[in-house]
């Protein structure tokens, strides 16, 4: 049965790309690959290749998204939220008040230099089975 295993992209819109991209890669320590896309790979996933997520930027005039103007919000998972949100914070990036704790685990939001909500995700930490199953 097919299932979706991963996010397999964000591309965007922006007014300056070049601006955008680098604004991402300075606040966020986003990894830039050789051709200078910023490439994860997903170890979890079967395919041949490992799985991956790609994180882009468009001109604005891009055709790709279908109708100008489409709104949106993307999410990065990260290992530390509060940690993340400091360095935004160092950085001058406007941090939202809102946080969540759940079940799903933790999250807070900011806004980008292009005025874009975006979510941090911090993954709930699932305790390692011990081997005793008995409660």
């Amino acid at each position: 049965m097919a299932r979706v295993t991963g996010i397999g992209g964000v591309f965007m819109r922006c007014p300056d790309p070049k601006a955008t991209h680098a604004w991402y890669v300075k606040h966020l320590g986003l990894p830039l690959d050789g051709d200078g896309f910023v490439v994860f790979k997903w170890a979890e996933d079967p395919k041949v290749d490992g799985g991956n997520t790609i994180w882009s930027t468009f001109d604005p005039s891009t055709e790709y998204f279908g109708e100008s103007g489409q709104p949106f919000m993307f999410c990065f998972r990260v290992d530390d939220v509060d940690g993340m949100v400091a360095r935004l914070e160092e950085g001058g990036v406007e941090i939202l008040p809102k946080r969540e704790d759940s079940e799903y685990g933790r999250f807070a939001w900011f806004i980008d230099c292009d005025g874009r909500r975006v979510e941090l995700w911090q993954p709930p930490v699932i305790p390692a089975k011990t081997g005793d199953d008995t409660d």
